[in-house]
């Protein structure tokens, strides 16, 4: 009987082998890295029932860390659901605004001391209901020296709207592992950044000892579902002079001569993936490749679902020092025998590679 039961595992594994559904994320060549783009967490916030998702999506990183020779962890924004609203939403959000910021504080706990992470903010981070001003609580939770592993790439920060030197708008230095060892510079903008953002970035970057790295801007709102760059936002902070997508490129992406990619979230429309995972080729002043990525799967379950399904968004940088490999990945979906047939995403806006030539 035993040697039944063996039998009957053994083939019900194979076929596992073969469709590829238990296959684990690994890299498909060792001499690879990879950057993990987390998309917007608000939904996994809002509600305690879905904080759990969201841990189980940080012990994933971290579990893989050294074997996916993960270098950063970047988040689109809108990092909770409310920034400061006082009131709650019945089936909505189940805590008060500042609730809300600890309960994100303290799943990023997680990472502190060990993984680097790079935050931006979105719409929902400043406000009351969403982006009215330019209060938010955000730097009360993630001041410059939080995480010592963020902190020693941390080279300039500029000063938010009230003057303080804050994480809002900052940007990252770091160097891929060999064989690779490029440089990277990673520049991150407020949501609706104003044209002294802008600037700062712009001359930031023009920096001589940042003309050969790879310029990365982590962005909350840019894309919009239909691929293009959103040209105009209603958002009080966009009509007091804050950019939209197509601003942030004009005076920032395309004169830059290193910038190479542009990630943000922001988008999405309820449980429809082409709404919110978006990609798009263009050139800059330079003439060089400029990729363009919005991820955000957090309405995929509804607005008020889940959160998401825990996707994350794995960014696999070649040995070739110009291929990246982009893939999608749940590891909700893989903890369980019953569910991780639907770990992967496997459709053309999921799962491609581009080139940084």
């Amino acid at each position: 009987m035993k040697k039944i039961v063996y039998c009957i595992f053994a083939a019900v594994m194979a076929l596992l082998t073969v469709t590829g559904a238990e296959k684990l994320p690994q890299l498909s060549n060792p001499d690879s890295w990879t950057m993990v783009i987390v998309p917007d967490v608000q939904a996994y916030v809002e509600r305690p029932r879905n904080h759990g998702i969201l841990d189980i999506m940080h012990t994933w990183i971290l579990d893989n860390a050294e074997p996916l020779k993960i270098q950063q962890v970047l988040y689109t924004g809108d990092l909770v659901f409310r920034n400061d609203q006082k009131d709650l939403t019945p089936d909505k959000n189940s805590l008060l605004a500042k609730e809300q910021w600890k309960a994100f504080s303290r799943l990023m706990e997680r990472f502190d001391g060990k993984l680097p992470y790079i935050l931006c903010t979105g719409n929902h981070d400043y406000g009351h209901v969403s982006a009215e001003g330019r209060n938010s609580f955000f730097n009360d939770f993630f001041p410059t020296d939080r995480n010592p592993m963020t902190r020693k790439h941390l080279v300039a920060c500029n000063y938010n709207h009230f003057g303080v030197t804050t994480l809002e708008t900052s940007a990252y230095e770091f160097t891929a592992p060999a064989p690779d060892n490029r440089k990277f510079l990673i520049i991150t903008l407020q949501f609706a950044p104003t044209d002294a953002d802008l600037a700062w970035a712009k001359q930031l970057a023009d920096q001589p000892r940042f003309a050969n790295h790879i310029g990365i801007v982590l962005t909350h709102s840019y894309l919009s579902s239909e691929g293009k760059r959103i040209e105009k936002e209603n958002y009080r902070l966009n009509r007091n002079g804050g950019n939209a997508g197509e601003g942030i490129f004009k005076k920032l992406v395309h004169p830059a001569k290193n910038i190479r990619m542009v990630i943000c979230g922001h988008i999405a429309r309820p449980d429809d993936w082409k709404a919110g995972v978006v990609f798009s080729m263009d050139k800059n002043a330079s003439g060089k490749s400029v990729a363009q990525m919005a991820f955000n799967t957090q309405a995929i379950t509804g607005w008020h679902g889940n959160g998401g399904d825990g996707w994350l968004r794995l960014l696999e940088f070649m040995p070739d020092r110009k291929t990246v490999k982009a893939t999608t990945y749940s590891p909700f979906f893989a903890i369980s025998p019953s569910t991780v047939h639907l770990a992967w995403k496997h459709d053309a806006i999921n799962e491609f590679s581009f080139t940084l030539e």
